[in-house]
C-alpha cells in the first residue's frame, strides 16, 4: 500500500513532457502554462524549445530540462556534447540523454559508458540522466546500461523515451533499482498515465517521473488528498 503524500509532493517528482515532434508553438505554449500552473519540478522539451522554454518559466520554479541524442541514441558522442553544450548555455537545468542503445545490445559496454561520461563531463554541476530505453533491452543489458551510467557519473538511470512502442514496467524499475546504488536515483518514463501507477512505482524507489499525463495526476491526487474520489482517467500519449 502507498504512503500518503500530498499532490505537491508529487508535482515535485514530475518532468512533464513535452516532446512530441509535431507539436505546434501554440501547443508548446499550452504545456508551459500547465507546467507553471501545477508547479511541477520540469518541462521536459525538445532541443530546439529550450531557450524559449527557459524564457517563458523564468520565475515560476519550474526548471528546464532537454533532451540530448533523443530519442534514437545513435547520434556521435561529440554530437551529443554539443546539444549538451548548448542546452545548458540555453537554460536547461538537467539533460536526459539517451545511450547508445545498438552499441549496448552489441555488447559494446565501453563505448557506452565514454558516450554517457562524455555528457556527464559536459554537463558539470547539472544533473544528467541516462535513457536506457528498456523495451529495446534484455534484463541483462539493462543491468549493464545501468552500470555504465553509474560508473560515467549519471545522477539517475531512466526508463524510456516513450517513442519505442513500450515504457517503464514494474519489473524493469525493479531491475534498475537493484541494479544501482544508492548514489544513482531511478526516474519512470512511458506510461507514467494514472496516480495509482505513479504511486506504486514510487514505493520501489522511483524519485522522478516523465509524463504528460500531469493534469490527471496531479488532479486526483488534490482531490484525494482533499477526501474526494479520483477521476480513473489516463492520457493517451505516448509518453
Amino acid at each position: 500500500m502507498s504512503s500518503p503524500v500530498t499532490a505537491a509532493e508529487i508535482a515535485a517528482t514530475i518532468d512533464h513532457a513535452i516532446l512530441k515532434p509535431e507539436l505546434t508553438r501554440a501547443e508548446v505554449d499550452e504545456q508551459l502554462a500547465l507546467v507553471a500552473r501545477y508547479g511541477v519540478f520540469s518541462a521536459c522539451v525538445r532541443p530546439s524549445d529550450v531557450s524559449y522554454a527557459y524564457r517563458v518559466l523564468e520565475g515560476s520554479g519550474v526548471a528546464v530540462c532537454a533532451v540530448i541524442g533523443f530519442p534514437h541514441g545513435t547520434t556521435t558522442t561529440q554530437t551529443k556534447v554539443a546539444e549538451a553544450t548548448e542546452a545548458l548555455d540555453n537554460g536547461a537545468a538537467e539533460l536526459d540523454m539517451v545511450l547508445n542503445i545498438g552499441r549496448l545490445r552489441s555488447g559494446l559496454v565501453d563505448d557506452v559508458e565514454d558516450d554517457i561520461r562524455a555528457v556527464v563531463t559536459a554537463a558539470g554541476e547539472h544533473v544528467v540522466k541516462v535513457i536506457l530505453e528498456t523495451a529495446l533491452l534484455s534484463d541483462d543489458e539493462i543491468v549493464a546500461g545501468c552500470q555504465a551510467a553509474e560508473r560515467a557519473g549519471a545522477a539517475f538511470v531512466k526508463t524510456s523515451t516513450g517513442f519505442a512502442g513500450g515504457g517503464a514496467t514494474i519489473e524493469h524499475l525493479r531491475l534498475m533499482r537493484a541494479t544501482v546504488s544508492d548514489a544513482v536515483q531511478v526516474k519512470a518514463s512511458g506510461g507514467v498515465r494514472g496516480l495509482d501507477t505513479l504511486l506504486e512505482m514510487r514505493d520501489l524507489g522511483v524519485t522522478r517521473f516523465g509524463t504528460s499525463a500531469t493534469a490527471t495526476i496531479l488532479d486526483d491526487a488534490a482531490a484525494r488528498e482533499a477526501g474526494g474520489t479520483t477521476s480513473g482517467s489516463t492520457d493517451e500519449s505516448s509518453y
